[in-house]
């Protein structure tokens, strides 16, 4: 799919919030984000789209293929405020034991309104990658508005190694740097499938 058609549907998925925003709370409790992810439901709903043309939708499965690349996101930012974007898996090994929950995929801070790619990256990017009979695992999308730019002093994670993702706190992180509730989200589910074993070849499993 081209940029412009990634931006076209973004903004059209962003002209549907209102709608979509009606049906978070439930999807939320339906799949447990309420409460292994999360207290609340986030007030506003993220737009995440995928070069595949997969989007994410409150539960939706995705499957790792379809999300391998680095996706956009949009939601209804001020420019002249600073996000934080998150993405975590809670089910990792499974869902069943997770025992490496949280499994950190994506940390993005200090992004100029909804910018993201114009924010620092303090974990790069990795795909979804659910193990083999693993079962289905969630992948949550959290945005914070950020009390104003910050220093971050987390070490940077690249997209060619697993280390430093498991086991990350959410809660530890959003307090020490005065995060509060997200103010966006939403997440997909994601089972294995031939492109797992090229992603941990990449991360070194």
């Amino acid at each position: 799919m081209s940029r412009l058609c990634l931006v076209l549907v973004l903004i059209s998925c962003v002209h549907s919030y209102e709608s979509a925003q009606e049906v978070s709370s439930l999807a939320y409790y339906d799949n447990e984000v309420i409460p292994d992810v999360i207290s609340v439901v986030p007030a506003e709903y993220l737009t995440v789209l995928y070069r595949s043309g997969a989007e994410v939708e409150e539960g939706n499965k995705v499957t790792p293929t379809q999300a391998k690349d680095i996706p956009d996101l949009a939601w209804l930012a001020p420019r002249d405020k600073f996000y934080t974007v998150i993405l975590v898996d809670p089910d990792a090994p499974s869902r069943a034991s997770p025992t490496s929950r949280f499994w950190l995929h994506w940390l993005v801070g200090n992004i100029p309104g909804a910018h993201v790619r114009s924010g620092e990256t303090i974990a790069e990017y990795i795909g979804a990658g659910p193990s083999e009979n693993s079962g289905l695992h969630r992948y949550v999308f959290l945005v914070y508005e950020q009390p104003g730019e910050l220093r971050f002093d987390e070490p940077r994670l690249t997209d060619r190694s697993a280390v430093n993702r498991a086991q990350f706190s959410i809660n530890d992180f959003t307090e020490k740097y005065n995060l509060g509730d997200p103010v966006a989200g939403n997440f997909y589910q994601a089972e294995y499938d031939d492109y797992v074993p090229i992603l941990y070849e990449q991360i070194g499993l």
